[in-house]
């Protein structure tokens, strides 16, 4: 809570989470997981180590971003590195994902009193295409080609017990 707390009062909306053990390996962000985008190509999150909550929506981000054509990966994120790369230019685009928000762009960090903008702080095209391509899937806008859905007929009773 005071980590949150903090951030707010310095105007960000959310804590970008780092391990435990190192305080140096990116976990999550606020309610949401997280994801890097390589040079417009490669989506980058890190996996699953047991302190990660496995989202339903990074779950579909996955299968989608490949079917899409990027290069997906999961693995460790050096937070030192990453900023190293935002300055370099090489992280192009970064994105929360999570039920309520879907697919979150990430604009800026603050980290140690120092900012780090990301893609000029607007939304960027993987994050938008992933954003469409999965809200279309949800809402039968388009078909839904990982059988994630399901048609419920309207009067079906609820489910009782």
């Amino acid at each position: 809570m005071a980590a949150t707390r903090e951030a707010h009062e310095k105007g960000y909306n959310q804590v970008l989470w780092l391990d435990a053990k190192e305080h140096r390996y990116v976990e999550e962000v606020g309610a949401m997981n997280i994801c890097f985008v390589y040079d417009g190509q490669h989506i980058v999150t890190p996996e699953l180590t047991g302190s990660i909550l496995p989202g339903i929506t990074r779950k579909s981000v996955l299968p989608l971003g490949r079917d899409l054509g990027y290069e997906v990966s999961e693995g460790q994120i050096d937070i030192y590195e990453a900023l190293a790369d935002i300055d370099a230019g090489r992280i192009t685009e970064v994105f929360g994902c999570g039920t309520a928000a879907v697919i979150a762009p990430v604009g800026k960090f603050g980290f140690r009193d120092r900012e780090y903008i990301i893609n000029r702080n607007e939304v960027g095209p993987v994050a938008k295409r992933l954003y469409d391509e999965l809200t279309g899937i949800q809402f039968g806008r388009l078909p839904d080609r990982f059988d994630w859905t399901v048609r419920v007929p309207a009067g079906t009773p609820e489910p009782t017990g």
